[in-house]
């Protein structure tokens, strides 16, 4: 009999398009109305305007700043104006924010250096039907320096004015990252009688012989962890990953056979060292651990492996943390070591606990497994009079599904609400087109233009791109829904991106399981509650029964405070906020921002947000401990 390993009870079926609690379902944006003709003279249009913005700054006007943008108009800020993430919409909010935070505020410059950065005039809603001026700035500011992106429309003939500007930091005032010009030596020429070797020094650094202690100690060796470790790193903070599993790269290394990443290669790049030209457009699961293997030796990150927290308290007065790690070395001996780091960070994956029903008879099942996809090992090859169950419509609901299918299983997928379905074509071929492939611009350009766009305005662009994802799909969810499968748009019709951002989940990018359901291949059983577990299989509340050999629940995981409570206690938890989701503002709740509780940080997410935001997280760190900031 299967031993069933049941985890916090939650409800089987959850609300439609649920959000994570207390996330703001954003409203989409309105394009105002602008003049569609093209100008003769795009460059001086935008050189004109940002003159006068710079004049209003020089002069802390903050009524001259806000005359130069249109009514239904964004400011969108990442620690360019304050220590924090923000988007004001209208000018009354940034009339509010903007009367302290502009003092900090020097000079914006365009950046002409490319095509992609300089101005040109186009499309500003993805359809063609609100046309405008787009280019890239670079600004200074009384704490360092960044860039951004700048659209502006003609509000009436001859008058242009801005309907988004985004700032993001890049670098700190005086303090550069030790890339390029700012390299290390790597080696202190001349005569040294007791000189150490490279080798030397990094066992020594890795182990933290000699009293040395890291300012900052993350939990988790994914793409969080790395990529945070990364930008602290050539920051020059002392930084020490510590992670349960044996071997870096184990988080993917250990995923059911058949994982495949489902978003194209240049969407995944890891900041600082890209994936080589040569890489596939989709990266397999071993392919990637051997390759964070690779990117953590490259980088020379502190990765303490088969380690984890015994116990943690933070100091309010010496503001520091003090926490206790027990540590299986490479050579299999066992040591407790204690630390005291300014800034803990929680990169144990977007998501927390996983989410495993409780439900009536789960100890009676006598089959060969019943067990939640993050710990399912794969599927058994050619097993042909076996029966499979997989609870869930999601990504790794469908790529169970698939691999069981192609393993000799009779297989039935249990789909319990409705599914945002986009095949992986459309995201590569519109979605990401132009922007994240080989004939777009680098990475961080790109970046600026996706982070640097509100989120409200982006939910009104996916809702025309998901229109063309849809008809460029018609046929294959035309053969979903009549296959019984339930289908949906996202929020507000804006997709799976929106989907991803307002749950972080709720959708599968389609790599070939669509297909098997429509023909049949994968049954399904939609929109019926499971009443109880029997020896056998499923028993549902219509009062039909599955009978399976094996049932998998793909159902997702819980928010990641709930890890933090399991890691860090119930005293941390309650101080931290709700993570995930939409603020009232269209950021993104708590994560790579400062938490509700001191010194400690939540970092997760796809690797596009990862690279993003690792960046922001390691400024802000790096910012409190030069007293920068508080």
């Amino acid at each position: 009999m299967a031993t069933a390993k049941v985890g916090t009870a939650t409800p089987v079926v959850p609300h439609f398009n649920r959000s994570e609690p207390g996330s703001v379902n954003l409203a989409l944006a309105t394009f105002p109305k602008a003049i569609k003709e093209k100008p003769e003279d795009v460059d001086n249009i935008a050189q004109t305007l940002i003159d006068k913005f710079n004049a209003a700054l020089s002069s802390q006007d903050t009524q001259a700043i806000l005359d130069l943008f249109l009514e239904d108009c964004y400011w969108r800020d990442h620690l360019g104006l304050s220590w924090n993430f923000h988007t004001l919409k209208g000018k009354e909010k940034m009339s509010d924010f903007l009367g302290a935070e502009t003092k900090g505020l020097k000079k914006l410059t365009i950046n002409r250096s490319t095509a992609f950065r300089a101005p040109h005039y186009g499309a500003l809603d993805g359809a063609g039907n609100i046309n405008g001026v787009e280019f890239f700035v670079d600004f200074e500011a009384e704490k360092g320096t960044g860039n951004g992106l700048c659209r502006i429309l003609e509000e009436t003939v001859g008058t242009w004015k801005i309907f988004s500007l985004f700032t993001t930091l890049k670098e700190l005032k005086d303090i550069k990252e030790t890339t390029y010009h700012n390299r290390p030596e790597g080696v202190a020429h001349g005569e040294n009688k007791n000189r150490e070797n490279w080798l030397d020094r990094r066992n020594k650094d890795s182990n933290y012989e000699n009293g040395k202690e890291p300012a900052v100690l993350i939990v988790g060796a994914g793409q969080g962890g790395m990529t945070a470790a990364a930008r602290l790193k050539v920051l020059g903070v002392d930084t020490l990953i510590i992670d349960k599993l044996p071997r870096v790269g184990d988080n993917w290394r250990n995923r059911y056979k058949s994982l495949v990443l489902h978003d194209p290669v240049k969407f995944d790049n890891m900041p600082l060292i890209e994936f080589p030209p040569f890489w596939p457009i989709f990266t397999p699961k071993d392919k990637l651990a051997g390759w964070f293997e690779l990117y953590a030796q490259a980088l020379e990150l502190n990765i303490w492996n088969s380690s984890k927290i015994k116990s943690s308290s933070w100091d309010k007065e010496k503001k520091q943390w003090t926490v206790v790690i027990d540590r299986t070395k490479p050579d299999g001996s066992k040591e407790e070591r204690i630390f005291h780091p300014h800034h803990v960070i929680q990169a144990t994956g977007h998501s927390g606990k996983m989410n495993f029903p409780d439900i009536k008879g789960m100890d009676t099942f006598k089959g060969r497994r019943l067990c939640h996809s993050s710990e399912f090992p794969g599927a058994d090859q050619n097993a042909k009079s076996k029966k499979a169950i997989v609870v869930g419509s999601c990504n790794s609901g469908h790529d169970l599904c698939q691999t069981f299918y192609e393993n000799g299983y009779d297989i039935t997928m249990v789909q319990r609400t409705s599914t945002c379905v986009v095949s992986s074509k459309a995201i590569t071929n519109i979605a990401l087109k132009g922007l994240y492939d080989d004939d777009g611009p680098p990475t961080e350009d790109a970046d600026v233009w996706l982070f640097g766009t509100p989120s409200a305005v982006l939910k009104a662009i996916q809702v025309g791109v998901t229109e063309l994802q849809g008809e460029h799909d018609k046929e294959v969810l035309s053969g979903l829904e009549k296959a019984g499968f339930k289908l949906d748009k996202g929020p507000d019709a804006a997709g799976l991106f929106l989907k991803y951002f307002q749950r972080g989940g709720g959708y599968y990018i389609d790599v070939g399981a669509s297909q098997l359901i429509i023909d049949g291949k994968i049954k399904i059983k939609q929109g019926v509650e499971i009443e109880e577990i029997t020896e056998k299989g499923l028993k549902f509340a219509d009062g039909s029964e599955l009978e399976a050999d094996e049932i998998i629940f793909a159902t997702g995981y819980q928010n990641m405070r709930s890890e933090a409570r399991t890691i860090f206690g119930d005293e941390l938890a309650e101080q931290v906020g709700d993570i995930w989701g939409f603020d009232d503002e269209g950021e993104m709740r708590t994560i790579w921002r400062p938490s509700g509780h001191p010194g400690f940080w939540f970092m997760g997410g796809n690797f596009a947000l990862c690279r993003y935001y690792s960046r922001l997280l390691a400024l802000q760190i790096k910012a409190r401990e030069e007293g920068l900031v508080q």
